[in-house]
């Protein structure tokens, strides 16, 4: 064993002087969306009364009101919905889509299938989704090397004319690269060529932070989940919805009442993690992307592929990699949970997860339940058996879960 320890070690501090220069990158763009977030804070003045909980209604809620307009400022856009009454970044879409579309529009997903649950929204029948409310659904592949379709973009957009286009920013359970952001803009300017009364609705999930600019420079609307990037670790629920200001309203319209809209929701808990995790996000998603990029480059040396094969760039903060057994794969599932701070002493199965036709593994030992922006580790049980690898607060606590893993790999040859 010390003989396999000593060489899980030599891997990976090869893959760290390798990746040198991704790592110096990273923090040049942490220190600049630090600073970003530090003028957002200053300009809104926030203060402690702003942590204050709140009951009942909510009205004149500061500490919520100032946290959107916050989140605005940071993501670029005019406006901007948080609340910890979004429940997920799923929820922060769906609650999109039913704010936004009336029956007869078209739904138009310019990224290819939609992931498991998402898909459920848009077209399980008799759920109360899309399709029951008379919403139509239409998609756009993706080329076989994951690149945008730019020519049947063009079609789809000259001949539907949608009321709405879909992107999904990260990879789901696809093959493929996230996005970045000139990708998104370059969609974005096909559909104001091709289709410009069509609303651009962003799937930002583990996407903020990741680059200097944020999606809002390109998109109507963008959602996502403050137990991913956003929230630093440190929120303990929530999401977000941001956008152009009359296209946030009707979201607002639809997460309350039309009646009231923004102007309630209260938490009694405050709202000190909030602010706290946003402060911090940047710091902590730079630790996430150089873990993302340690792991793919350590299980690649160790001769294991990583999906799509080239993953130059981190535009997302998952890193996933295809095993060549569905037990290789449960195994390293196994020893990410080992690693993890909380629940380390459980074993996780694969089980008949809502929402998904194959049998899925988490391994999630987190201080906020199911938070993606904490290290953990998820896969369905199919082929070609590929683990998807997100978070990671500290770099440190990656590289340690991930010398446990590698150990069991090799002990397993």
């Amino acid at each position: 064993m010390d003989q396999i320890k000593q060489r899980v070690e030599e891997i990976l501090e090869g893959a760290e002087k390798k990746l040198a220069p991704e790592f110096a990158a990273i923090d040049r763009i942490a220190l600049h969306n630090q600073e970003k977030v530090l003028d957002a804070f200053l300009a809104e003045q926030v203060g402690l009364r702003h942590f204050a909980g709140t009951t009942g209604y909510g009205y004149d809620d500061i500490g919520r009101d100032t946290l959107n307009r916050i989140f605005a400022r940071v993501l670029r856009t005019e406006d901007a919905l948080v609340s910890s009454h979004i429940l997920s970044g799923t929820h922060a879409i769906s609650t999109a889509f039913f704010g936004v579309l009336r029956p007869g529009d078209l739904l138009l997903s310019l990224t290819g299938a939609p992931y498991d649950t998402l898909a459920e929204i848009i077209d399980k029948e008799g759920s109360g989704s899309l399709r029951d409310f008379g919403i139509r659904f239409g998609q756009v592949d993706l080329l076989a090397d994951g690149e945008i379709d730019r020519e049947g973009i063009r079609q789809a957009l000259t001949e539907r004319k949608p009321r709405m286009v879909f992107v999904q920013r990260s990879r789901g359970y696809a093959a493929r690269n996230p996005l970045s952001i000139r990708k998104i803009r370059e969609i974005f300017d096909l559909v104001r060529t091709y289709a410009p009364e069509s609303v651009v609705l962003v799937d930002n999930c583990y996407g903020e932070f990741t680059e200097e600019e944020e999606v809002g420079v390109c998109c109507d609307l963008c959602a996502g989940s403050l137990i991913k990037n956003p929230g630093g670790g440190l929120a303990p629920s929530g999401g977000y919805i941001a956008g152009k200001k009359e296209l946030v309203e009707l979201c607002a319209n639809r997460l309350t009442t039309p009646s009231t809209g923004a102007e309630i929701g209260s938490n009694a808990g405050g709202y000190q993690y909030y602010y706290q995790g946003l402060f911090m996000a940047p710091h902590v998603t730079a630790q996430s992307l150089k873990g993302a990029l340690l792991i793919g480059e350590t299980l690649k040396a160790m001769g294991y592929c990583l999906v799509p094969e080239t993953q130059a760039d981190c535009f997302d903060i998952i890193r996933a990699v295809q095993f060549p057994t569905a037990e290789e794969l449960i195994e390293f599932c196994r020893e990410i949970q080992k690693a993890s701070p909380v629940d380390g002493y459980v074993t996780p199965y694969p089980w008949d997860m809502p929402g998904y036709t194959d049998q899925v593994i988490m391994a999630a030992g987190c201080f906020v339940q199911g938070s993606s922006i904490e290290l953990s580790c998820d896969a369905p049980i199919r082929p070609p058996y590929v683990a998807y690898i997100q978070g990671g607060l500290t770099y440190e606590h990656v590289r340690i879960a991930l010398s446990r893993c590698c150990r069991k790999l090799l002990a397993m040859r």
